[in-house]
């Protein structure tokens, strides 16, 4: 006999999934998952439950999210509290779909109710993003798992068909395209930041520990060319308030020469999209930024998460022959990256960067219209778990 495989255990015929997550210190992997939650739950009409191992870091990023709480609902994701014991839990409860995001490993007791289900639930570890190759030649595949008839998928985000393309909400492009001049004055005004004059270049700054910063400072301070550098909290604060010798705070404004550094509040994943769009240049760092800033279709200047004996270069080379091919080098865009990243003079770099700047935004256009062509992650997840689930395609 054929089992159909179908979501038969969900009370209200709705996909069930279930995300795990752990906060790193830079939210990153939590601001992936949130997104990818949300987007699952509006446009494919998933019941998502998201684990949280850390709600009071996450709550930094969604201010919605009540840390004491151990189970609530935030914009229609059920939000649990992952603890470090976790509670027994019945096949019947295991979702249709479980997500291990970036290898974070689900709970045993979670792995060996899912052994038990009555229809084997889909099971896929989300991977961080690569430009590298043998992304393509990896991604979808199935691991067989010893002692259990499951499979993991390995999923891949990535930049070319051959992977599962970008998240990017339905009518992201579309509200970018309508965010005009009016749009971007009322936005400063919610930071409490003026909107910049004709001749300043407006510029944001999110950052991890990064040595060419103070360099890059001096050089703007010192320029003749006014700079108002909006300052993301947490590190990039910290570190901006290090050179000026006092604190920036949340709202504040300190002049230095001819940079203006204006501190704003920790931001929400839609302020934050809101921001990039209308800087001239955003300087961003690991996945989730780097990929917004991609979206926005302005200059940025990409920080690569750092790794041990500079493995990290390498997918910095990648994504930029990945994004500069079929665009000449001729504006310092890799001289920039690499210099941003500790390799080359910053000075020289963000010169001829900044001189070739209608260029550069020119091409992020036609390169966010590149990546539309692969789909977004969310969706492209959604048909690749029907597929093997064996259910219509919405």
């Amino acid at each position: 006999m054929v089992v159909v495989n179908t979501p038969s255990d969900s009370p209200d015929d709705r996909m069930r999934w279930d995300i795990f997550c752990k906060v790193i210190d830079n939210l990153g992997d939590i601001g992936v998952c949130w997104r990818l939650a949300r987007q699952l739950a509006s446009e494919h009409s998933a019941a998502v439950r998201l684990w949280v191992d850390n709600l009071d870091r996450f709550s930094n990023l969604c201010s919605a999210v009540t840390p004491q709480s151990t189970t609530q609902h935030v914009d229609s994701i059920e939000v649990c509290r992952w603890p470090a014991l976790f509670p027994d839990i019945e096949p019947a409860d295991i979702a249709d779909v479980v997500i291990e995001a970036f290898g974070c490993d689900i709970p045993a007791n979670y792995l060996t109710a899912m052994n038990q289900r009555q229809v084997a639930p889909i099971w896929i570890n989300l991977e961080y993003l690569s430009a590298e190759d043998w992304v393509e030649e990896c991604h979808g595949l199935a691991s067989p798992q010893s002692h259990s008839p499951l499979k993991k998928y390995f999923y891949f985000p990535g930049f070319t068909p051959q992977t599962g393309g970008l998240l990017r909400e339905k009518g992201l492009l579309e509200e970018r395209a309508a965010f005009d001049e009016v749009a971007r004055k009322e936005f400063w005004k919610t930071l409490g930041i003026p909107a910049p004059a004709t001749e300043e270049l407006r510029v944001s700054l999110f950052c991890y520990e990064n040595s060419a910063l103070r360099g890059l400072l001096n050089d703007w301070a010192a320029g003749c060319e006014p700079i108002g550098l909006v300052v993301t909290s947490g590190l990039a604060a910290r570190r901006v308030s290090d050179w000026i010798g006092e604190p920036l705070s949340e709202r504040g404004i300190v002049r230095r020469g001819s940079l203006t550094m204006y501190g704003i509040p920790f931001l929400s994943q839609w302020q934050y999209d809101r921001l990039l769009w209308s800087c001239d240049v955003n300087f961003v760092r690991g996945e989730d930024s780097f990929v917004r800033a991609q979206w926005a279709q302005r200059p940025f200047v990409w920080q690569i998460y750092p790794q041990a004996e500079q493995a990290h270069l390498a997918k910095l080379d990648a994504f930029l022959s990945r994004y500069l091919n079929s665009f000449p080098d001729l504006c310092g865009v890799r001289d920039c990256f690499y210099s941003w990243n500790g390799f080359g003079k910053m000075a020289e770099s963000w010169r001829k960067f900044t001189e070739n700047r209608q260029l550069v935004e020119q091409h992020g256009k036609v390169w966010a219209r590149q990546l539309d062509q692969t789909g977004d992650l969310a969706n492209n997840l959604d048909r690749f778990v029907r597929g093997n689930l064996g259910i219509p395609l919405l």
